[in-house]
């Protein structure tokens, strides 16, 4: 696939449907690109980060819950 910045001179491409309907068997595959950010790999950091977002949310809503059965208890 061609550079997007750039334009074609006079070469006719085929259409993005017909390419994308045949998929390229598996040895021929590319690896994803792995996330670069500011020169550092980013991978790493945004499953730390989802750990403690999860971690983050779940005590937040123990904390919730916490509040509702001590407010249960004093009828």
């Amino acid at each position: 696939m061609a550079d997007p910045t750039t334009t074609e001179t006079g070469a006719v491409s085929a259409p993005a449907a017909v390419t994308a309907a045949v998929p390229a068997p598996a040895a021929v595959r590319a690896k994803p690109a792995k996330t670069i950010d500011a020169g550092k790999q980013a991978n790493r950091r945004i499953g730390v980060r989802l750990v403690i977002y999860t971690v983050a949310t779940h005590a937040f809503a123990g904390f919730i819950l916490l509040l509702f059965e001590l407010g249960n208890r004093n009828k």
